[in-house]
């Protein structure tokens, strides 16, 4: 097969291709932190999938397409992993809504208080990228 330049189209994929598609992104950019990702067939204890770390640490992962918090995931050790702005972010879930409840108000909201608050990838507020920038993966590391 000569793939040449043929790239495919995010926007054309299926919703369970797109979710392929951004745990191999997430998964490549996690190995520059020395993880080793592995995609579960179903949500276990809430996780899209495991990155084990080469020290022995095991973290499960929610991986979304965009900032998300809910609230069944809370207190459950769960890190997320989420585009936004044309970043990758990656931090654990109960940070990310500490870090929402400090700079915006959807801690008040009424999709909240139904259990579940979402941004569109580009619509996140200034304050809350700002607050998330250390949890940056996709830039280059240090030497």
């Amino acid at each position: 097969m000569d793939i040449g330049k043929r790239r495919i189209r995010y926007e054309s994929l299926t919703a369970k291709q797109k979710e392929i598609y951004n745990f191999q992104k997430v998964a490549a950019l996690l190995a520059e932190f020395g993880f080793n990702c592995m995609k579960l067939p179903d949500d276990w204890k809430g996780a899209d999938f495991i990155a084990h770390h080469i020290d022995g640490t095991t973290l499960r992962v929610q991986l979304k397409p965009r900032p998300s918090i809910d609230k069944k995931y809370q207190y459950k050790e769960l890190w997320i992993a989420f585009k936004a702005v044309g970043r990758w972010y990656f931090l654990p879930h109960d940070k990310l809504v500490v870090l929402v409840g400090e700079n915006t108000p959807a801690l008040q909201s009424a999709s909240w208080a139904k259990g579940f608050y979402s941004w569109k990838p580009n619509g996140t507020p200034a304050k809350l990228m700002k607050a998330l920038e250390s949890h940056v993966i996709d830039q280059p590391l240090e030497k």
